[in-house]
């Protein structure tokens, strides 16, 4: 069913996410849709914030139809091209599948015209239901409000940022640079400024440019546990080069789920 899903959005030009609870598994599901003939990429922890902006972007852009990850809540998605939502194991409870994870991950699709969330159990647990239960309510607000201020839902479209241009110059301007001490109320003050900065790329719905200040943040965080720290540009990313993806040959899972 969900690779019947997958096709029927690509065949219209959408993107899709899906959510597994392993990297291994993300890693062999996106070997297999690619076997398929399907573009898509996985995205994990142990690819650093550039390779997981590129990621974004370029299934944005249509380089991938599919991106296979584990824990979406964290990347600041702001994914208007994506209509399917997919959740495996979705009756596995924990952090990953709780009610608030559950609503979460069903919303990257909220902004899709056709968006679709579909949840893949063996089981309904008490989260799935409460998930379900407050997405209905939800969902009922917002058609009673729409209906009374003659309100037509209509398709999001926002313009992709070329965010490899940004990265170039910050590793420009970092390579020539003499560090010189900053004291820790310097960096304390940069903080609140920059957090300043996130909050408002969050309410202009600029989600990637949040993400990276969020990202500077925690640098300058663990920074302040030094006496003194340097006034070198904190960049955002990490030093790693983003992963390339290998191909491999994978066995289907004897795992069956039924849809929710």
């Amino acid at each position: 069913d969900l690779l019947d899903q997958i096709k029927l959005r690509v065949e219209k030009g959408e993107r899709c996410l899906v959510t597994t609870l392993t990297k291994r598994m993300a890693e062999e599901l996106a070997d297999y849709l690619i076997e398929l003939g399907i573009k898509t990429h996985y995205l994990h922890s142990e690819i650093d914030t550039l390779g997981r902006v590129e990621i974004l972007r370029d299934l944005r852009l249509g380089v991938y139809d599919v991106v296979v990850g584990i824990n979406l809540l964290r990347e600041g998605l702001d994914l208007p091209e994506v209509s399917l939502v997919a959740i495996l194991d979705a009756d596995k409870e924990g952090y990953l599948r709780s009610a608030g994870a559950l609503i979460q991950t069903m919303g990257r699709a909220s902004r899709h015209i056709d968006g679709h969330a579909i949840m893949y159990a063996d089981t309904i647990t008490r989260s799935m239901q409460a998930a379900i239960k407050e997405t209905q309510r939800r969902r009922q607000i917002q058609e009673a409000y729409n209906k009374e201020h003659g309100i037509t839902p209509q398709g999001i479209r926002k313009a992709i940022k070329d965010i490899t241009e940004r990265v170039k110059v910050v590793a420009e301007t970092r390579a020539p640079y003499v560090a010189t001490p900053i004291a820790k109320e310097d960096i304390a003050r940069l903080i609140k400024e920059l957090e300043a900065q996130m909050k408002l790329a969050a309410r202009n719905l600029e989600f990637e440019k949040a993400a990276l200040l969020r990202d500077r943040i925690v640098e300058l965080r663990r920074n302040l546990t030094d006496d003194l720290v340097t006034s070198a540009p904190l960049s955002p990313f990490p030093s790693r080069e983003r992963e390339k993806h290998t191909l491999g040959r994978v066995h289907h899972h004897k795992t069956h789920y039924r849809k929710i």
